[in-house]
Protein backbone atom coordinates (compact mmCIF):
# COMPACT_ATOMS: atom_id res chain seq x y z
CA UNK A 1 0.00 0.00 0.00
CA UNK A 2 1.54 3.75 -1.15
CA UNK A 3 2.25 5.84 1.42
CA UNK A 4 -0.56 8.49 2.29
CA UNK A 5 -0.15 12.44 1.07
CA UNK A 6 -0.32 13.35 4.65
CA UNK A 7 1.88 10.57 6.58
CA UNK A 8 4.44 11.58 8.73
CA UNK A 9 7.72 10.19 7.03
CA UNK A 10 10.79 12.75 7.45
CA UNK A 11 12.65 13.76 10.74
CA UNK A 12 13.49 17.32 10.69
CA UNK A 13 17.48 16.97 8.77
CA UNK A 14 15.96 15.28 6.12
CA UNK A 15 13.17 17.92 5.75
CA UNK A 16 15.40 20.34 6.04
CA UNK A 17 16.92 19.03 3.31
CA UNK A 18 14.24 18.30 0.72
CA UNK A 19 13.41 21.84 1.49
CA UNK A 20 16.89 23.85 1.31
CA UNK A 21 16.49 25.29 4.69
CA UNK A 22 18.69 24.67 8.14
CA UNK A 23 16.41 22.49 10.48
CA UNK A 24 16.33 25.88 13.12
CA UNK A 25 14.44 27.82 10.62
CA UNK A 26 12.22 24.48 10.19
CA UNK A 27 11.71 25.06 14.43
CA UNK A 28 11.30 28.37 14.23
CA UNK A 29 8.49 27.92 11.66
CA UNK A 30 6.74 25.83 14.16
CA UNK A 31 7.10 28.31 16.69
CA UNK A 32 5.57 30.78 14.67
CA UNK A 33 2.61 28.25 13.87
CA UNK A 34 3.41 28.14 10.30
CA UNK A 35 4.44 24.56 10.15
CA UNK A 36 3.09 21.71 12.67
CA UNK A 37 4.73 18.65 11.81
CA UNK A 38 3.72 15.40 13.73
CA UNK A 39 5.67 14.13 16.82
CA UNK A 40 6.52 10.56 17.62
CA UNK A 41 5.85 9.28 21.26
CA UNK A 42 9.60 10.23 21.77
CA UNK A 43 8.93 14.12 20.69
CA UNK A 44 10.66 13.80 17.45
CA UNK A 45 9.04 16.22 14.83
CA UNK A 46 7.84 14.23 11.42
CA UNK A 47 7.04 15.93 8.51
CA UNK A 48 4.42 14.88 5.72
CA UNK A 49 4.58 15.33 2.04
CA UNK A 50 2.05 17.81 2.43
CA UNK A 51 4.26 19.65 5.18
CA UNK A 52 7.07 19.98 2.69
CA UNK A 53 4.54 20.92 0.38
CA UNK A 54 3.77 23.84 2.83
CA UNK A 55 7.59 24.55 3.61
CA UNK A 56 7.93 25.04 0.21
CA UNK A 57 5.21 27.59 -0.15
CA UNK A 58 6.64 29.59 3.01
CA UNK A 59 10.51 29.50 1.36
CA UNK A 60 8.90 31.35 -1.74
CA UNK A 61 6.68 33.38 -0.59
CA UNK A 62 9.75 34.80 2.04
CA UNK A 63 12.29 34.53 -0.65
CA UNK A 64 11.11 35.16 -3.89
CA UNK A 65 8.15 37.53 -2.63
CA UNK A 66 10.24 39.36 0.45
CA UNK A 67 7.12 38.58 2.79
CA UNK A 68 7.51 38.72 6.63
CA UNK A 69 6.22 35.64 9.10
CA UNK A 70 2.64 37.92 9.58
CA UNK A 71 2.43 38.34 5.73
CA UNK A 72 3.23 34.27 4.81
CA UNK A 73 0.28 33.80 7.83
CA UNK A 74 -2.34 35.48 5.95
CA UNK A 75 -1.17 34.08 2.49
CA UNK A 76 -1.34 30.45 3.44
CA UNK A 77 -4.95 31.19 5.38
CA UNK A 78 -5.43 32.94 1.93
CA UNK A 79 -4.56 29.80 0.43
CA UNK A 80 -5.97 27.37 2.49
CA UNK A 81 -9.52 29.31 1.94
CA UNK A 82 -9.41 29.80 -1.68
CA UNK A 83 -7.97 25.96 -2.52
CA UNK A 84 -11.15 24.97 -0.63
CA UNK A 85 -13.56 27.38 -2.56
CA UNK A 86 -11.96 25.63 -5.81
CA UNK A 87 -13.04 22.42 -4.12
CA UNK A 88 -16.26 23.66 -3.52
CA UNK A 89 -16.58 25.34 -7.11
CA UNK A 90 -15.36 21.90 -8.56
CA UNK A 91 -17.29 19.47 -6.93
CA UNK A 92 -20.45 21.16 -8.02
CA UNK A 93 -23.27 20.25 -10.26
CA UNK A 94 -24.08 24.14 -11.22
CA UNK A 95 -27.10 23.84 -8.92
CA UNK A 96 -24.51 24.74 -5.64
CA UNK A 97 -23.26 28.16 -7.49
CA UNK A 98 -27.06 29.28 -8.93
CA UNK A 99 -29.25 28.10 -5.95
CA UNK A 100 -29.74 30.26 -3.33
CA UNK A 101 -28.48 29.58 -0.29
CA UNK A 102 -25.29 28.24 -2.69
CA UNK A 103 -24.62 31.59 -4.29
CA UNK A 104 -25.01 33.12 -0.93
CA UNK A 105 -22.93 31.21 0.61
CA UNK A 106 -19.99 31.45 -1.92
CA UNK A 107 -20.58 35.03 -1.79
CA UNK A 108 -20.05 35.29 2.22
CA UNK A 109 -16.91 32.94 1.54
CA UNK A 110 -15.59 35.21 -1.22
CA UNK A 111 -15.85 38.57 0.88
CA UNK A 112 -14.59 36.88 4.01
CA UNK A 113 -11.57 36.26 1.69
CA UNK A 114 -11.41 39.86 0.17
CA UNK A 115 -12.10 41.07 4.04
CA UNK A 116 -8.80 39.35 5.08
CA UNK A 117 -7.02 41.23 2.32
CA UNK A 118 -8.46 44.47 3.55
CA UNK A 119 -10.83 44.80 0.87
CA UNK A 120 -14.20 46.94 1.24
CA UNK A 121 -16.35 48.47 -1.47
CA UNK A 122 -16.97 51.69 -2.12
CA UNK A 123 -20.63 51.72 -1.88
CA UNK A 124 -19.97 49.65 1.63
CA UNK A 125 -17.63 52.52 2.85
CA UNK A 126 -20.39 54.95 1.79
CA UNK A 127 -23.35 53.49 3.64
CA UNK A 128 -21.00 53.24 6.85
CA UNK A 129 -20.42 57.17 6.24
CA UNK A 130 -23.91 58.09 6.03
CA UNK A 131 -25.18 56.15 8.95
CA UNK A 132 -22.82 58.21 11.38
Amino acid sequence: MAPRYSEPLFVISVAARLVEMHPQTLRKYEREGLIAPSRTSGNLRLYSDRDIERLRQVKYLVEERGLNLAGVQLALDLTRRLRELRRRVGTSDGAHLDGEHGGTSLRRELDGVLAMLGYVEEAELRARREER
